[in-house]
């Protein structure tokens, strides 16, 4: 998917491409940090189990709906898990675009890559 993802131009079709992987890649840089809390440890381990792992709710080979178990469980968990993590150190550990990460947060709020540089 990340080859895939950057070979695409920009746009929708991208942004879908680059969605999980980027998850994955913040839950694991993130759960090597001392100052992510146990919890927040813990939910983002479940989240990159549930995307290696061979069981799922929906087969993959469905079109459209197989990896949306993945997704829908990726973002739950990374939600839960980010209300205890400092925001500057999540934008930090998110490959991707910030943009991905706002939608992925709240979809409302800005995300802001240094807080102090107001």
């Amino acid at each position: 998917m990340i080859l895939l993802a950057r070979r695409l131009p920009p746009g929708l079709l991208r942004d879908i491409a680059e969605f999980l992987p980027a998850c994955v890649t913040t839950a694991r840089r993130l759960r090597r940090s001392p100052d992510v809390p146990r919890r927040a440890k813990i939910a983002l381990l479940v989240a990159v189990i549930w995307v290696v792992s061979p069981i799922d709710l929906l087969p993959e080979f469905l079109p459209v709906i197989g990896p949306l178990d993945d997704v829908v469980a990726v973002v739950l968990l990374l939600r839960y898990a980010a209300r205890s993590i400092p925001r500057a150190q999540l934008v930090a550990a998110w490959p991707a675009e910030l943009r991905l990460l706002e939608r992925l947060l709240d979809g409302r709020r800005r995300v802001d890559p240094d807080p102090t540089a107001r």
